[in-house]
């Protein structure tokens, strides 16, 4: 029996990572040892309670006010340790994270072959997504098995130099999560404090905007455009409701809750665990954000989605018309909100549009590939 190490730290690693737990559970030929390093801490831990995950290992390495070049230090030394004391068969990592690219050093350093799940995104532009293009990139350069979701990404990996026979089209594990818990959430719909009851109601046909928002480079006047934007929507559309869980960092919190305080259609609500979260997702209307997970999760779902970046490594949704690219530019963003929210016709074609990240099969992929490989 094989043992695969997978290695995560964030909320969206752990999504897409932990059907791939489940997954290798049920294969008698591999033994899946999760190790954690709660780069995310409340928020991974809420994503592993849903699908019944629990860590071997918890390095927890998060300290206040840490640097990515701290984080960096710890995270290598602290996986280090734990490869070199628990020889994994195999490490699986997922993404683009800082977690991502130093386990991937670590387990290099200790001759220890890698997976990289979610492989071959790109945006060409080292500073955004920033840093998690040059930690995708670097991993790429580690990696030994590349678990590309899309046959684009897999081009941009062959392009590389990456060898063909080394690249596999998996789909996205998002969907394997996403599947297992939108089934959760319509049997036993969850509460949403801050919210009321009847605004997640399905009969309720009142329309809601979901809003997320997180990114690094859209920190400072980029998230003032965003907010200005959104409360200029509020005025015009009173009747709809704009739900915007809102992430912990300060930077994301004071214009938020500066700009967007006290209008009565805006809930400015906590950070959302999974499970709400899908819920609020299934219920809503379009989603507004500048998440890379949710471009692939909302149109599984039937949701438009505009991104507020002016790059994104997922341009094949853009491609196939369940997403478009807004930017930070407040008139641009109200303008094509106020298309989604007017207009069925530009509606239907985006809510209607095929999803290009897979049909949920990502994992039984994934594990079959390990598998016949057989590298570890």
């Amino acid at each position: 029996m094989k043992k695969v190490s997978l290695i995560f730290g964030t909320r969206p690693e752990a999504i897409k990572l932990c059907p791939l737990v489940l997954a290798l559970k049920e294969h008698a030929d591999f033994e899946p040892h999760v190790c954690v390093t709660g780069q995310h801490r409340q928020m991974l831990d809420q994503v592993l309670d849903v699908f019944e995950v629990v860590p071997d290992v918890d390095l927890d390495l998060m300290m206040p006010e840490q640097t990515l070049a701290g984080l960096t230090s710890r995270a290598v030394t602290a996986i280090n340790g734990y490869i070199a004391g628990h020889r994994p068969d195999m490490v699986v990592v997922q993404g683009d994270t800082t977690t991502t690219f130093c386990a991937a050093l670590a387990a290099f350093y200790n001759r220890i072959p890698i997976g990289h799940v979610e492989a071959g995104l790109r945006t060409w532009n080292k500073l955004s997504p920033f840093p998690e293009e040059i930690n995708r990139v670097m991993t790429s350069h580690i990696a030994d098995l590349h678990f590309a979701p899309t046959q684009w990404a897999k081009e941009n990996l062959l392009k590389e130099g990456v060898p063909k026979n080394r690249v596999f089209v998996t789909g996205n594990t998002v969907i394997d999560a996403l599947h297992i818990a939108v089934e959760k959430v319509r049997k036993n719909p969850p509460t949403i404090p801050s919210l009321p009851m009847e605004l997640l109601n399905e009969d309720n046909r009142k329309p809601v905007v979901l809003i997320t928002g997180h990114r690094r480079e859209n920190f400072g006047d980029g998230f003032k455009n965003i907010c200005r934007a959104i409360s200029e929507l509020s005025k015009q559309f009173s009747d709809v409701a704009f739900v915007y869980p809102v992430h912990l960092n300060p930077n994301v919190r004071k214009p938020v809750f500066d700009i967007l305080s006290g209008h009565s259609n805006i809930y400015l609500i906590e950070p959302l665990s999974y499970l709400p979260f899908v819920a609020l997702m299934d219920r809503c209307r379009l989603v507004l954000t500048d998440s890379g997970g949710v471009q692939e999760e909302a149109p599984s779902l039937g949701k438009p989605v505009l991104v507020m970046r002016d790059t994104t490594e997922r341009p094949e949704a853009v491609r196939a018309g369940t997403v478009k690219l807004v930017g930070t530019d407040r008139r641009m963003i109200v303008d094509e909100v106020s298309i989604l929210l007017t207009d069925e016709k530009s509606y239907t074609a985006m809510a209607n549009a095929v999803n290009p990240y897979g049909d949920g099969k990502a994992c039984e992929r994934i594990v079959q590939a390990i598998k016949d490989n057989n590298i570890c």
